[in-house]
């Protein structure tokens, strides 16, 4: 049996999906600031933040299994986060219209009490569908991208924007569901670190 799970985000798009999967949690969002540094790739970007985040929780806690995560859009190399405003929202999406890009997740799980942890990447290619800059904005002015990586929300899509998904479609959500039950079967059946 798991220890008490906290999921150490304020997104309320992963609660809804740790619901949906019956999971039973408490929330806890990390007080940490999300970084991207230069010479670090994407997929080492998200897992640092995913961990930071999970650390600054499990400090806290550590008899509970504490889950951080960090997702980010990645186009040409480039980590595309949360948007500062509606003008750099509608950027993001125009370069991303008509054409493929990835998303990546970072998780990691920590329980401080027995020392182990445990963290991975999911990454999902995502096709989008090429709309003009109205329909863009009317998109924008739907879902209101400010608090979402990449200006855009697939729950909330509906074939809007996104064509096609190669992949874990909850990795696009903000979590990827089936890649964190296996690991979190798999977290307390291996060898302590």
């Amino acid at each position: 049996m798991l220890p008490p799970l906290i999921l150490a985000s304020a997104s309320p798009r992963r609660r809804e999906l740790l619901r949906e999967h019956g999971y039973t949690f408490s929330v806890e969002p990390a007080d940490v600031e999300e970084s991207a540094p230069l010479h670090l790739t994407p997929r080492e970007i998200v897992l640092r933040n995913a961990r930071a985040k999970a650390q600054a929780v499990a400090r806290k806690h550590p008899d509970a299994l504490v889950l951080g995560v960090d997702t980010e859009v990645i186009f040409e190399g480039e980590v595309f986060g949360k948007p500062a405003d509606l003008e750099a929202a509608l950027a993001m999406v125009q370069r991303l219209t008509g054409r493929t890009h990835e998303v990546c997740s970072g998780v990691w799980l920590i329980h401080a009490a027995t020392g182990r942890e445990r963290g991975f990447v999911e990454r999902t290619r995502v096709h989008f569908h090429r709309r003009t800059e109205a329909q863009l904005r009317a998109y924008h002015a739907r879902i209101g991208p400010l608090d979402k990586a990449g200006a855009y929300a697939a729950q909330d899509d509906h074939g809007e924007l996104i064509a096609r998904v190669e992949g874990s479609y909850t990795n696009v959500i903000g979590l990827p569901m089936e890649a964190l039950a296996a690991a979190l079967a798999d977290f307390f059946s291996r060898e302590a670190p």
